[in-house]
């Protein structure tokens, strides 16, 4: 049985401290090989996950979700048994990546260009589209982040990293929360502290089905514009900029599984992912790292 033992910080990325000590070391090194001839010689990766279901998170104390299911099947491809998983807030995953604290992000993360100037990213894995989470009835009738820009009295939560705050800042909605989990930001609307919760629908649709006392509703999923640009999203695994044969052996694995879709929705189907979801290789990591999408 493969082992997917979690493992929590010690103190909030304190590891990330000796930055400069482990920059050179993010490869493995010459020495020790590279981190994919590493993994597949020990049996065993570690992943840097968020706690954001569907994606990654932990569920009676073991690693799951679409992302992880993913890895475990293109990982054992690859000669590698095991997934380790350590707990890391959202916005410390690229810094403990880089802080070598784990060997990739398992956390269906957005592929930005910002994101993409510090580690790399694996061909697109799933597409995103965003949703608000409200109060039950949406007294506020909120569909898209627009409204919540057009509506001064409404108050935002967002999480800290998450493609939903960029959105907030390009629309200048001013007074938005930044919270560190979603489970936050569920509670944030379930206790009146904000209007509306914005995240990917899958995220949040999630959340809702499996919270059906909350008193939530989550809106239908759109593509926020910004600037007349539709903002079409997509996510993928991390890895250090240098781990290129551990990505280059990722992402052969991946495409194969992506352009099956029933290969694809037989590894992600039972976390509420569809073929809406799958991609259809219409936009690539290089349009997304370049902020070329298409309008």
């Amino acid at each position: 049985m493969r082992n997917h033992r979690i493992t929590r910080p010690l103190a909030a990325l304190a590891a990330i401290a000796s930055l400069g000590l482990v920059a050179a070391c993010g490869g493995g090194g010459s020495d020790a090989g590279s981190t994919l001839e590493k993994a597949q010689e020990d049996k065993k990766i570690t992943v840097g996950f968020a706690g954001e279901a569907p994606y990654s998170f932990e569920a009676d104390g073991e690693l799951t979700g679409a992302t992880v299911a993913l890895h475990r099947e293109i990982f054992e491809e690859l000669g590698i048994e095991e997934v380790d998983g350590v707990l890391t807030e959202f916005g410390g995953l690229i810094p403990g990546l880089n802080a070598d604290r784990f060997d990739v992000v398992s956390a269906g993360m957005s592929i930005l260009p910002d994101r993409c100037e510090q580690a790399a990213f694996s061909n697109p894995e799933f597409m995103y589209t965003t949703a608000l989470m409200v109060e039950e009835g949406n007294p506020h009738n909120l569909k898209t982040l627009d409204d919540v820009s057009a509506n001064g009295d409404v108050t935002l939560a967002t999480m800290t990293g998450a493609i939903e705050s960029d959105y907030a800042a390009d629309l200048g909605i001013e007074g938005s929360t930044e919270v560190g989990t979603p489970q936050d930001g569920m509670d944030m609307v379930t206790s009146g502290r904000a209007d509306v919760f914005a995240l990917t629908g899958i995220s949040l649709n999630w959340m809702a089905d499996n919270n059906p006392d909350a008193g939530v509703e989550v809106t239908e999923s759109f593509v926020q514009e910004i600037d007349g640009v539709p903002q079409i999203g997509a996510g993928g695994t991390v890895f250090r900029t240098d781990d290129e044969e551990l990505l280059k052996a990722y992402n052969e694995k991946l495409d194969e599984i992506v352009e099956d879709e029933q290969r694809y929705l037989d590894i992600v189907g039972e976390f509420g992912f569809t073929a809406e979801e799958r991609p259809d290789g219409s936009i690539t990591t290089e349009q997304l790292c370049s902020g070329d999408l298409p309008s």
